[in-house]
């Protein structure tokens, strides 16, 4: 790199310029005047001017710059959008799930109603029959008031008689376990041996009377019985069937 003066050539020309005036004068034969030599104690030194290889230099390096740049710019910008990308699909996925378990909430509602729908209709359908059948057995029992009618409801409808009855859904299982294993849910079992009677398999069945004069034949009475029986001697059907379980009596 060449380092040029701006004062070196100011002067070299300013004392070229005076010489020759000189000469002229001289030459002419007029008086020599003196010429003012310029100012140039201000005068401003040239940059460094690169030239040939320096300047390729700068000019590449400038180049690697502005791409090393472009690059920062191309990866900040993919990035973001990959970024961008995963916070839609995270939204994406908990907008489907939240769908889903809706979807799945609304099923269960519904199945839920129904289920509850076919259980009131099933307990109106019992109480019907078991209405109709305590008007037959009330005129029947002015000449026969020993005498025990066939059953004339099914092990279903007497079910949904006592879950109407009980209307605690653990209490009404804990009740189904006992009285499953006691009569299998036929409201004129007789045990052969010890004579106990009903779903509940009183013993003497007699006592069932205290729930009402049809006990015979009326399953909702023995169920009121039993359900007295188990709450005032174990607490509740529960209590009963953690007993039974114990020594399969209660």
């Amino acid at each position: 790199m060449t380092r040029i003066s701006v004062r070196g050539v100011a002067v070299a020309s300013a004392t070229a310029v005076t010489a020759v005036g000189a000469v002229v004068g001289m030459a002419s034969g007029s008086e020599a005047k003196p010429v003012q030599a310029a100012d140039i104690t201000g005068a401003t030194l040239l940059a460094d001017v690169p030239s040939g290889t320096d300047a390729q230099v700068i000019s590449d390096n400038i180049g690697q710059q502005a791409t090393a740049q472009q690059q920062q710019a191309d990866a900040a910008a993919k990035q973001a959008a990959a970024e961008a990308a995963r916070v839609k699909a995270a939204a994406d996925a908990q907008a489907k799930a939240d769908a889903d378990k809706a979807a799945a909430d609304a099923a269960a509602k519904a199945q839920a109603a129904a289920q509850a729908q076919q259980e009131a209709a099933n307990r109106a359908k019992a109480r019907s029959q078991l209405a109709v059948t305590s008007t037959s057995d009330s005129s029947d029992s002015s000449s026969s008031s020993d005498s025990t009618p066939a059953a004339s409801y099914s092990a279903g409808s007497v079910q949904a008689l006592a879950a109407g009855i009980i209307g605690d859904n653990t209490q009404f299982q804990c009740f189904s376990n006992i009285v499953t294993r006691e009569s299998g849910w036929n409201y004129t079992a007789v045990n052969p041996s010890s004579g106990s009677y009903g779903l509940v398999q009183a013993l003497p069945g007699s006592k069932m009377a205290s729930a009402g004069a049809d006990w015979r034949t009326n399953p909702a009475t023995q169920i009121k019985w039993g359900l007295g029986y188990m709450n005032d001697r174990y607490g509740s059907p529960c209590g009963a069937w953690s007993f039974w379980q114990a020594h399969s009596w209660y």
